[in-house]
């Protein structure tokens, strides 16, 4: 994978061809108030998965959906009464709200690893946000740089991870934060810490008017946010891996064109055996196959090299006994 790497400023135009390359699908590091984010459309679940792709991500996190305001918030999350009373306190700022999905949430499955709430945040960053206005939707940002190195706090951190990787970086200086945000849980009736960050506990407890829970409530090592243990969906039918075909009553998950009719119900993550339409696909196709009636679902062998490892490791936790 080899792109040209622009090296942009911030001025108008560069903004607008940073919101450009992300409308039309492409991968645009940019400055926060926290770190350099490492973009892509949130709802095209393709431009998601190159995130991973660039950045070697070894599984599909959560990832945060940036936006410009708290109005366009509203349209991808459920915000309780606490949850808003942070949005107004805090936002724009170095905070991260993981609330239900809004009925009209369009952050892909992918950007969402196929849960049922979504990670929100508004930046602190005049650049950030003009991109993010420019764009028009949400944008899925993690840290920009390989996974397991040290995050980015300049456009030189970027480039030495990434150039050649994505299709820009913006340098909009050094960040003012230098860690990356804290993430909060607000589902059901409870606020809990996911990820000390760069609001303090102090801060957010004050405005709230409580403590603070330590973490989801019976969450075990289920996923909600980054920074987490991994989490993804996993359906109710059982999952068998590298299978060769499905048997009578399975469903079949494909790869390549290995079309095999015989199931009752089949999805091919990928008929070319493209491993980035496979990862975009994967959450929602697991979701299309876990149906009444269905008790298993057969999946096809995935090779393990590039986005293939990811997929590997989500479907194997998926066929974990539970």
């Amino acid at each position: 994978m080899t792109r040209i790497t622009r090296h942009l400023d911030t001025g108008p135009s560069a903004i607008a061809e940073a919101a450009g390359l992300l409308v039309q699908g492409g991968l645009v590091a940019f400055p926060t108030e926290t770190v350099y984010g490492l973009g892509a459309d949130a709802t095209n679940g393709r431009a998601v998965a190159g995130i991973y792709e660039a950045k070697g991500r070894p599984r599909f996190n959560p990832l945060i959906a940036h936006l410009a305001s708290f109005e366009f918030a509203r349209e991808q999350g459920a915000f309780s009464p606490a949850a808003a009373r942070l949005a107004e306190a805090f936002w724009p700022g170095p905070l991260t709200l993981v609330v239900p999905k809004a009925a009209t949430c369009t952050v892909s499955e992918i950007a969402t690893a196929g849960l049922d709430s979504v990670a929100l945040r508004v930046p602190d960053h005049g650049v950030a946000r003009a991109i993010l206005a420019a764009t028009g939707r949400p944008v899925a940002a993690p840290s920009a740089n390989r996974s397991g190195h040290v995050s980015a706090t300049t456009a030189a951190h970027v480039a030495v991870d990434l150039d050649g990787r994505i299709d820009a970086i913006v340098d909009g200086g050094s960040t003012q934060v230098g860690v990356e945000s804290t993430i909060l849980s607000c589902l059901g009736d409870r606020v809990a810490m996911l990820r000390p960050g760069g609001l303090s506990r102090e801060a957010i407890e004050k405005a709230l008017g409580f403590a603070l829970a330590e973490g989801p409530e019976g969450s075990g090592d289920e996923p909600l946010a980054p920074g987490m243990l991994a989490s993804h969906y996993a359906p109710r039918a059982q999952v068998r891996l590298d299978a060769e075909g499905p048997r009578p009553g399975e469903a079949w998950l494909g790869f390549g064109g290995d079309g095999h009719g015989g199931a009752t119900v089949t999805a091919n993550l990928s008929t070319t055996s493209d491993l980035t339409e496979a990862a975009a696909n994967l959450f929602g196709m697991l979701r299309a196959l876990d149906r009444p009636g269905i008790a298993a679902i057969a999946v096809a062998p995935i090779p393990s090299h590039g986005l293939g490892e990811a997929i590997r490791d989500r479907l194997s936790r998926a066929a974990a006994e539970r």
